[in-house]
């Protein structure tokens, strides 16, 4: 192993406790802190008994805390008026307030734009507005952009009630972000990749973990640095191979984000390993009602259970990608899941579609899990921390994505390729998911480069892909696909609510929406075969009823679309 970076910072909050729990009676002081409500609000206690008035935001989501935490509740129409910084991109912080629309209940919000460049305007009713400061600052990013990024912030008043202090502070949360990136950029790496088998970074420190009442949503500041560590390191390898930020080809190797949120000074490791292990987790007893992930075991037992020709196909780390062909009757097609490693729900869903086509006959391939090093490597993530996203699984454990290897050794994708071909698919059913709740990355923008279709759920929605000249399939299609799928009122209800969240956020939906469902078409001249269709449900990562609810659309989603297929819809 080789350490990159071992090092401790202190806690911010501690510090400031520290600087004026002594000699600063009569002082009034205000901080924003990447730190959860709990520890603000005992730290203000602390420094009151010192004669100070403190009072410390939350520095991430500044308005969600602000109602969470100060706001009165109101059933009287809210107005807000959005910051005016030149450096935003547009609809910034708009997406920085969500998921308010959907946390104020019955109360109407209607958004505008503001004219302060770092605070928020709020106003109930015909009442008084109030100002919620939204600390930001402009600086270099991981990749020397200048980037507007939320920041810690502290204001000093003197007993005589001056301002002496009024500015950003680098708290623990941005140290230990801007020490690990300085460490990779500043590592020799070998010349080619892949330039590790695995790279962990491991964080402990404090910060904000709190459910909010609404779906999924949950505020994680731990979650967060995990995809920006993840992400940040990604596209900084990327540039320095020439390449472009959305460009999924690169094979590092497995970067290995592991957050854990703590109370104490701030610790983080990052260190390259020459050899990877990971830990199984048990999965659900009744797989069929599963209430969470599948344990990799159980994928292979159930695979097996279906029986089928094998194709031996071996992944970068050695597992099986469990490639099987059932000969039968009707046009064929492949079905798969688990590209990305850390969207669970087509796994289920899949091997339940299996059963059925299989009792029916049909001729088709079946892959549950394309990528079983991610999905090896999700697991051990979901047991330190169950409900996050973890994206470090959503590519293999070469680092790239799966689908995009152009060229050989494809590994995992020579399983897609060989069982395409073997059967002559017509149509590729591929399983997909995105997060169930906020994907944010505070460090370096907020808004999820590259990624902002995908920052906030909209439901369960479809993508299909068409060979040149043959698009005029895709409408009746899905129109007759979605319409099956609307039949299932607690899925059309879940489709209607995040979409109205979404439009109160985001604005439109940037495609069709069909029968309640959003659809994506486009036309693809790299996929082998004429049609593919991808479904997309928030999964990320979603447990009792609502994961019961993900493997059954995508169930539903398989069967009616195979259905459509032999009825020669496409």
């Amino acid at each position: 192993m080789t350490t990159l970076l071992d090092l401790a910072v202190p806690r911010t909050l501690d510090t400031l406790v520290e600087r004026f729990g002594n000699g600063h009676r009569g002082f009034a002081i205000e901080a924003w802190l990447f730190e959860g409500p709990a520890s603000r609000r005992e730290a203000e206690a602390r420094l009151s008994t010192a004669g100070v008035t403190a009072r410390i935001r939350s520095a991430y989501k500044p308005l969600v805390h602000h109602f969470l935490e100060e706001a009165p509740e109101t059933n009287r129409h809210l107005s807000v008026e959005l910051p005016a910084h030149e450096a935003a991109p547009e609809g910034r912080f708009k997406l920085e307030a969500y998921p308010l629309a959907a946390l104020i209940g019955k109360t109407t919000l209607s958004f505008a734009s503001g004219s302060e460049a770092l605070a928020y305007r709020v106003r109930s009713g015909e009442g008084a507005w109030t100002s919620v400061f939204a600390p930001n600052r402009v600086g270099p990013d991981h990749l020397g952009n200048q980037t507007l990024t939320p920041c810690g912030w502290l204001r000093v008043r003197d007993a005589a009630g001056k301002t002496v202090e009024d500015g950003p502070i680098e708290t623990e949360y941005e140290t230990v972000f801007r020490r690990v990136m300085t460490a990779i950029a500043e590592h020799r790496w070998p010349s080619a990749p892949p330039f590790f088998p695995a790279l962990d970074i491991s964080a402990t420190l404090p910060g904000i973990e709190t459910e909010l009442a609404y779906g999924d949503e949950v505020l994680s500041t731990s979650e967060a640095l995990h995809e920006e560590f993840y992400f940040s390191i990604l596209e900084y390898l990327k540039h320095r191979a020439g390449l472009a930020a959305n460009e999924r080809t690169l094979q590092p190797g497995q970067i290995v984000p592991d957050i854990v949120t703590a109370d104490g000074p701030a610790r983080v490791t990052v260190a390259v390993r020459a050899s990877v292990e990971r830990k199984p987790l048990s999965g659900p007893e009744h797989w069929e009602d599963a209430d969470r992930p599948l344990a990799p075991a159980q994928i292979a037992a159930l695979t097996d259970a279906l029986g089928g020709e094998k194709r031996d196909i071996a992944s970068v780390q050695g597992r099986s990608v469990l490639a099987r062909i059932y000969d039968g009757e009707g046009p064929a097609f492949l079905l798969s899941a688990a590209q990305h490693a850390n969207e669970t729900s087509g796994i289920v869903g899949a091997l339940r579609a299996a059963q059925t086509l299989r009792a029916e006959g049909r001729r088709f391939a079946l892959i549950p899990c394309e990528n079983p090093d991610g999905y090896a490597l999700h697991h051990q993530l979901r047991a330190r921390n169950p409900r996050h996203m973890h994206h470090a699984a959503r590519y293999s454990a070469l680092g790239d994505d799966v689908e995009a290897r152009e060229a050989a050794p494809f590994h995992e994708k020579a399983a897609r390729l060989d069982l395409i071909e073997a059967v002559g698919a017509r149509m590729h059913l591929n399983l997909h998911g995105y997060p169930a709740h906020e994907w944010t990355r505070p460090l370096t923008g907020y808004v999820p480069a590259g990624f902002a279709l995908w920052t906030i759920p909209k439901g369960m929605f479809l993508i299909f892909r068409h060979h040149p000249g043959i698009g005029d399939k895709a409408r009746p299609f899905l129109e007759a696909l979605t319409a099956h799928l609307a039949e299932d009122a607690e899925l059309a209800a879940f489709n209607a609510t995040q979409i109205a969240t979404w439009k109160a956020h985001a604005g439109e939906v940037p495609f069709p929406v069909i029968n309640g469902i959003p659809c994506m078409v486009n036309e693809h001249t790299r996929q082998t075969v004429p049609f593919q269709l991808i479904t997309e449900y928030p999964d990320e990562t979603i447990y009792g009823s609502a994961f019961r609810l993900a493997h059954t659309t995508q169930m539903r989603a398989t069967l009616e679309a195979v259905r459509l297929l032999r009825e020669g819809y496409l």
